[in-house]
């Protein structure tokens, strides 16, 4: 049926779009876990490439990072009883520490090796210089041979050209560190005349003693020696000969960090100086 008036009726309609759904920040919290997940990888990737005992200490620090103490008492935990352990375990960061200081001195040995069998003037005065990492660290030595005088006259504390030269690349090599330093004078058994007011103990003292002024002239801080001993004829390189030169030598020592006693530092204290102790680790072996 025609409408009135002869119009026709358009009826329009219109479509309108519903707002989308809101979702939210679950994206981001995907997104994390992905990150997350890569470190993770990383971190085990990095922890494969290392030794056996590094992983190990790495493994003991994350499963007790405040250490232990067996036999609490009653309590089935300290905190309950509102006291701390008065004997913490710190041998996973000792392990870690000294693994890490194990490869530096492993290195610098092999650099002072390699200067020293390099320089012609040390070969043309035949001066014995022998580096060893040792339990107490790393032992760097000047050893007499032959008629025993090339670092010093018999029964002198005054440094020869061998002992200048050899002290001067020691301390080169040594002056970029941080790590304390402790200077040894050897002698032999061989007894000075009937004067008592000077012998092997005033000796040896002098030579370690003029051993450090070379090494502060090389760029070592003062700071940095931490002794200088004499141990005379104490010593001897060469026991069953107790008068032969090799027992004549001067001794320089970078002994391994000190560990802090766990016994006086809370756990707060203590997991501090582990993370510090791990971050330093660690980039001094991604520079070396």
């Amino acid at each position: 049926m025609a409408p009135r008036g002869g119009k026709k009726i358009v009826i329009v309609r219109k479509k309108v779009a519903a707002p989308a759904a809101h979702h939210g920040g679950s994206w981001k919290v995907a997104y994390a876990d992905f990150v997350t997940a890569m470190m993770a990888f990383f971190m085990v990737m990095w922890i494969l490439g290392m030794d056996d005992k590094t992983r190990k200490a790495i493994e003991g620090y994350f499963s007790n990072p405040v250490g232990y103490r067996k036999g609490y008492g009653a309590g089935a935990s300290p905190v309950s009883r509102g006291t701390a352990p008065t004997n913490v375990q710190r041998t996973p960061l000792k392990l870690l520490v000294r693994s890490t200081e194990q490869k530096s001195f492993e290195q610098l040995r092999q650099t002072i090796l390699q200067r020293v069998a390099q320089n012609d003037s040390l070969k043309k005065l035949n001066a014995l210089v022998e580096v060893q990492v040792t339990k107490d660290g790393l032992r760097i030595e000047l050893i007499e041979q032959g008629a025993g005088d090339i670092y010093f006259p018999t029964g002198s504390a005054r440094l020869k050209p061998a002992s200048l030269l050899a002290l001067q690349l020691v301390g080169t090599e040594l002056a970029s560190l941080s790590h304390s330093i402790v200077i040894e004078g050897h002698t032999d058994a061989a007894r000075f005349g009937n004067d008592a007011s000077y012998g092997n103990w005033e000796l040896s003292s002098d030579r370690a003693n003029a051993a450090r002024r070379v090494l502060e002239t090389a760029g070592i801080k003062g700071g940095r020696i931490r002794e200088v001993r004499g141990y005379s004829d104490t010593k001897l390189r060469v026991p069953d000969n107790p008068v032969a030169p090799a027992n004549r030598r001067i001794s320089i020592l970078l002994p391994y960090s000190d560990v802090p006693d766990a016994v006086s530092a809370t756990a707060d204290e203590l997991v501090s100086t582990k993370r510090d102790s791990l971050v330093e680790s660690i980039r001094r072996t991604s520079r070396d």
